[in-house]
């Protein structure tokens, strides 16, 4: 499938472009009231691939303006690196491996009645809602059925599907992944399929979400309310009307730099389950790759977009904390890797911008986690932070961006598939409880894009033996939890 390159004057008209006020950018939260909390999660983001984040190509104008009013965060790492367990850690307050929620099902279950950070705010008075994927839900599966997925009922007001068409949207479209000789017809699944839609915005998920959102801020302007917007894209199948492919013609895709022997230092365990051997994607279908993601992604830009331009059409900007992030990251050829599940940085850290009315733009460098929106949002709201909640209260670092919470961050892969612990420095992986499937450690300062795999240097073993008493630490902390209570 061959794009053309429009105009720089067409794309300006395919993904419009308008700025929250001064006004409202510049107000600080209400003292009288209660602030709103707008939460806007896509699904399977790198921040890569965003404008604020460095990506030359990728256009994403609305993600980027929300950037430049709020807190952007370069190093906020998932506590999961696929989407089951991710949501079910920052929204129940528990790190994966507290609850045992490793798969793709709700954590009530393991929490029993405590409450979810939605249902905290529901609890308080809000107004609470969520449209589409917010605890998780299958895609494409899910959205095709327009079903509630491992959603919690108890977390809200109200909550909104938001069905679509997915791989079978009508389109001009190509399954890339193991299909070397073009014949095999788009096909459904988690597979990587792009598909050049027919139509507009609105035939899709993500068109459906932001528009049962822009209804729902006009709706609950007058009351407080906890708004959960989940996007599915650029999650497979990358779908997307076909003026957003248009921007990107897939022969003038970068792809990351292949380096010999990448693999070597690798332990088994640590080749991610979707690379380009096994996929049998050559440079072609990789490029086409990159660029059917980079349409998805803005295609969800241009409807957070439309979701904030409601929010400032409501005259409640000034009072609502919006916060934008994914689930985890995503692999696009580093490492001849793709998609999650790794536990390299590309697939563990996130993006994270935090926008308070009142307070200044910025760029932190701090490490956080996703399990910290939970206690920070509750206390910029002046809700009770429960003691109970594994993450912290990251409040302070919209104050002063330079401000350390954190001394490490901790992600996993599955019970026994891998385990991340970092800190400034050091990056320590160890696959299964007993390191049994192997080790990586790597130096950040000197090789931020961990190709040179230490845990086997002599001259490291010490560093070695010193992360896995951390790890060991770090999980009898984070089992120590109430919940057997």
């Amino acid at each position: 499938m061959r794009f053309a390159m429009l105009a720089v004057s067409l794309c300006s008209a395919v993904i419009p472009h308008s700025s929250l006020s001064a006004a409202s950018s510049s107000e600080a939260l209400a003292k009288d009231g209660k602030p709103n909390i707008l939460f806007i999660i896509s699904d399977d983001l790198t921040s890569t691939a965003l404008g604020c984040y460095g990506n030359k190509v990728c256009q994403t104008p609305n993600i980027d303006r929300l950037a430049a009013r709020g807190m952007r965060f370069t190093r906020s790492y998932c506590q999961g690196t696929y989407c089951g367990p991710s949501r079910a850690s920052f929204l129940s307050g528990y790190y994966p491996h507290a609850t045992s929620v490793q798969g793709y099902i709700s954590p009530r279950a393991a929490i029993g009645d405590r409450a979810t950070w939605p249902q905290h705010f529901k609890n308080a008075g809000y107004y609470s809602a969520r449209v589409s994927k917010i605890f998780h839900m299958g895609v494409p599966g899910g959205i095709e059925d327009g079903s509630d997925g491992a959603d919690d009922p108890a977390s809200w007001t109200e909550r909104f599907n938001s069905q679509g068409p997915e791989w079978q949207a009508p389109g001009i479209g190509e399954t890339l992944e193991k299909n070397p000789d073009g014949k095999k017809p788009v096909m459904g699944g988690n597979t990587f399929v792009i598909i050049a839609a027919d139509g507009d915005d609105s035939m899709h998920s993500d068109g459906k979400t932001s528009a049962k959102a822009v209804e729902l801020i006009a709706k609950h302007s007058k009351e407080p309310f906890f708004l959960a917007v989940g996007f599915v894209r650029p999650h497979v199948p990358f779908v997307a009307p076909k003026k957003y492919f248009d921007l990107y013609p897939w022969e003038q895709m970068t792809l990351p730099e292949k380096v010999p022997g990448d693999w070597d230092d690798i332990p088994k365990p640590g080749i991610n389950y979707k690379t380009s051997v096994n996929m049998q994607m050559d440079v072609t279908r990789q490029k086409k790759a990159v660029a059917g993601y980079y349409a998805a992604v803005s295609f969800m830009d241009a409807q957070v977009g439309k979701v904030l331009d409601a929010l400032e059409k409501s005259g409640q900007a000034g009072n609502t904390i919006v916060i934008f992030t994914s689930d985890h990251g995503y692999h696009l050829g580093e490492h001849d890797f793709w998609a999650k599940v790794s536990l390299h940085d590309e697939s563990a850290r996130v993006p994270l911008i935090i926008s308070v009315p009142g307070k200044k733009a910025a760029v932190s460098d701090s490490l956080v986690e996703l399990l910290d929106l939970y206690p920070t949002t509750a206390k910029l709201c002046g809700l009770e932070v429960p003691a109970r909640l594994q993450g912290r209260d990251i409040s302070a670092i919209l104050d002063d961006p330079k401000t350390k919470v954190h001394d490490t961050i901790f992600s996993v892969a599955g019970t026994s598939k891998g385990l991340m612990l970092r800190d400034d420095r050091w990056v320590f992986i160890q696959y299964g409880e007993d390191a049994k499937g192997g080790m990586e450690l790597f130096d950040m300062h000197n090789d931020p894009k961990q190709l040179t795999n230490l845990a086997q240097s002599p001259g490291h073993a010490t560093t070695v033996e010193a992360w896995k008493t951390k790890v060991a630490a770090k999980l009898a902390a984070v089992r120590a939890n109430d919940l057997g209570k």
